[in-house]
């Protein structure tokens, strides 16, 4: 369990290593420093056996915030409080003495931990087969790559029977298998109850694995509660950040920042509805029944050839299926300031039973948006004969016995 209280962490910015001295010897009314709060008032409480992701932009505090409930920062103000073995895995070269064998470094973090040596010893098989680096586990670390460094690094880390586990975006320089055995480790210590904190930019990483997410912005806490509704809340951000950058009025991105749309707003979305049997609106379709998306948008500007799209997740955010107009050769036509434009989308809906959501929007040919809704509906399939995954394949199964003498 970790519960962090109005949290805040000040430094002072020098031009000049010595402003800071002139300061200390000669203190008066003119300041040689810069105030920056990396941390504003941040409250948080993740509880045993709850993962919680971290996301933001670069800058906005997120490392620091991790190297504060590790205990490795103090806060300027608030409090930490930390219920078991904290484990961590923060910046690439943290926590490891670069003259030590791997060996040598895991005996180290164990002790640094409070595990004894025989303890250590116990776990070592485990950590050096989850590591997969050989004969360098006895080499020392100033010769790893990166991707060897954060094997074992994160291997140390799960294997000292951590209460807490803290990681920082460090695994993004593992490749794609590594990532996966991560993944499932990640599942595999949630079970046994450790709470676990991570950063990441990877944004589907977070929907996979997180129960909560917190958004981080310029050191305060944006949004928190479901990781796929902050993160949209974070693309929001990213998006309209890219297009003041691109030379679009950034006066409405302050207004945006906080939304689950993003777009230029030359068209607009007014409604979306999803109809089933007899055309009526529903949230809850049969597996492999008849529906039809509907999306109405009304239009504040000419546009020569505007598109329409549809895209399908599941509750976690994972893309299940996407179509636009232009995919589907529908030749929508110019379209006036003033036009009101509705486009159906018919499809048999063969999913799997779960719960899924549905994005809409209306684009240029380009595919930049008017205007983009994440999640605007949510719907539930349902079916008579349970099937797993995601799409439902009406799949049917033959057997028969082969002639064959008896064992």
């Amino acid at each position: 369990m970790v519960k962090v209280h109005n949290v805040s962490k000040l430094y002072r910015l020098y031009r000049r290593p010595a402003d800071r001295i002139w300061e200390a010897v000669l203190p008066g009314p003119a300041e040689r420093h810069q105030d920056f709060w990396a941390l504003r008032e941040v409250t948080f409480s993740v509880e045993r056996g709850e993962t919680l992701g971290i996301v933001g932009p670069n800058g906005c505090g997120k490392s620091t915030l991790l190297q504060i409930v590790c205990g490795v920062l103090d806060p300027t103000s608030g409090r930490v409080a930390r219920g078991g073995r904290v484990a961590g895995l923060l910046e690439l070269g943290a926590g490891f003495s670069p003259e030590f064998t791997g060996r040598e470094n895991v005996y180290l973090n164990g002790e640094i931990l409070g595990m004894s040596r025989a303890e250590v010893e116990r776990a070592l098989p485990r950590i050096e087969q989850f590591a997969e680096i050989g004969e360098f586990l006895d080499r020392p670390v100033k010769t790893y790559s990166s991707g060897m460094y954060v094997r074992l690094a994160f291997s140390t880390a799960i294997h000292v029977e951590p209460d807490i586990l803290v990681v920082d975006e460090a695994l993004a320089v593992g490749d794609a298998v590594f990532a996966n055995r991560c993944v499932k480790k990640f599942q595999e210590i949630k079970k046994r109850g450790v709470t676990v904190l991570f950063v990441s930019h990877d944004l589907s990483l977070v929907k996979l694995i997180a129960d909560r997410a917190i958004f981080l912005r310029e050191g305060r806490v944006e949004a928190a509660g479901e990781p796929s509704a902050v993160i949209n809340r974070y693309i929001g951000l990213v998006l309209e950040r890219q297009k003041a950058l691109e030379g679009s009025d950034g006066a409405s991105a302050a207004a945006l920042a906080a939304s689950f749309r993003h777009g230029d707003r030359l068209a607009e979305v007014a409604s979306v509805e999803l109809l089933g049997r007899q055309d009526g609106p529903t949230r809850v379709v049969e597996s492999g029944e008849p529906v039809v998306v509907r999306v109405t948008s009304r239009f504040h500007a000419d546009q020569p050839d505007p598109m329409v799209g549809i895209l399908i997740r599941t509750r976690i955010g994972m893309d299940v299926f996407g179509t636009n107009t232009k995919l589907q050769k529908l030749a929508m036509g110019p379209c006036r300031a003033g036009d009101t434009l509705q486009v159906d989308f018919h499809f048999d809906c063969w999913l799997c039973p779960q719960e899924y959501t549905l994005t809409v929007a209306t684009q240029h040919p380009d595919g930049s948006s008017h205007d983009w809704l994440d999640e605007a509906l949510a719907f539930t399939v349902v079916a008579s004969r349970f099937s797993a995954g995601v799409a439902n394949l009406h799949a049917r199964a033959v057997a028969r016995r082969l002639p064959g003498a008896a064992a």
